[in-house]
């Protein structure tokens, strides 16, 4: 599929896939594709960060190549590895065969036969349908050294691998790189982006998200499920839920054939709004029906 020429071409296609966004997210999305940009997200987990980079996989008709970040990834994990145990048995294999010719034998060694393509080098290789989308997923779990070489690698997108020399892509990749901001990720890695903040949809939003997510659930109890977790994100929690706890804990209720929000049922399906012991005990008893009636309170007509 041909890239959308327009901010609503990028609605229409996203929308296309079940995700929901507002007209600045499309926006950030259309002139990081036109421009060939990488798109830096940051925002809560559970907002859609993730998801936006495989709508965009999805509606465009390309590979999806994902790179999970986590503490002491580095750069050898990231682009290649050599597949020793391989290269041990043709070794052995030469050893035992006698008169190998160890010139010839470290060249096969050190080919494409054994060589193991991580994410970004996979990102770097042509593709008959298109650039990849290339998904840096949560950085701010690694360290500076990772964000130094990564820079490097976006900015010419080019790895290199010493035994074989310079990779560098055809196509540049799409490149949507999420973060949590657990810690600040470093301005110059920040300004080869566009950047963009994923926040907490609104009511409206929530509920078109909730209506393309879960489109079986009932338009009452969609409405109750909603207003309960948008007045819950203004308690005081360790981890507020996202909008992926709310399209969950939809799904748990239909799969209960409840119809009706009731602190009792509240109580029974915490597990699936709130993932941390502290938070849920928060809610037990009379402090869950207090929020529900907050949450049924807002939705009577003015």
């Amino acid at each position: 599929m041909t890239q959308p020429d327009s901010i609503d071409a990028v609605q229409s296609m996203l929308g296309s896939q079940g995700y929901v966004c507002g007209r600045a997210l499309a926006t950030v999305v259309f002139l990081s594709l036109k421009l060939g940009r990488p798109l830096f997200l940051e925002g809560e987990a559970g907002v859609g960060k993730t998801e936006i980079a495989k709508a965009l996989a999805a509606g465009l008709n390309r590979r999806l190549i994902r790179l999970q970040c986590y503490e002491g990834l580095d750069a050898s994990s990231a682009v290649y590895e050599w597949n020793f145990p391989a290269q041990m048995v043709a070794i052995r294999t030469a050893e035992a065969s006698g008169g190998a010719d160890r010139g010839r034998l470290q060249t096969e060694l050190f080919s494409d036969e054994y060589l193991i393509e991580r994410p970004l080098l996979q990102a770097m290789r042509p593709d008959e349908h298109g650039a990849p989308v290339l998904l840096i997923d949560e950085l701010d779990r690694t360290d500076e050294p990772f964000e130094a070489f990564l820079l490097e690698a976006l900015s010419d997108f080019q790895v290199t691998i010493p035994e074989l020399g310079t990779v560098k892509a055809p196509e540049p990749p799409i490149v949507i790189v999420t973060s949590n901001r657990t810690r600040e990720v470093h301005d110059a890695l920040k300004r080869r982006c566009l950047y963009h903040w994923v926040d907490y949809p609104d009511f409206d939003r929530e509920i078109e998200i909730l209506h393309a997510r879960a489109p079986e659930a009932a338009e009452a109890l969609s409405r109750e499920v909603v207003a309960f977790v948008q007045h819950l994100r203004t308690e005081d929690l360790f981890k507020k839920p996202g909008v992926a706890e709310t399209i969950d804990w939809a799904k748990c209720l239909l799969a209960l054939d409840v119809i009706n929000l009731s602190p009792e049922v509240i109580g029974d399906t915490l597990g699936a709004i709130l993932k941390y012991q502290d938070d849920i005990q928060k809610l037990q008893g009379s402090e869950a029906k207090r929020i529900l009636d907050q949450a049924k309170a807002s939705l009577e007509p003015a």
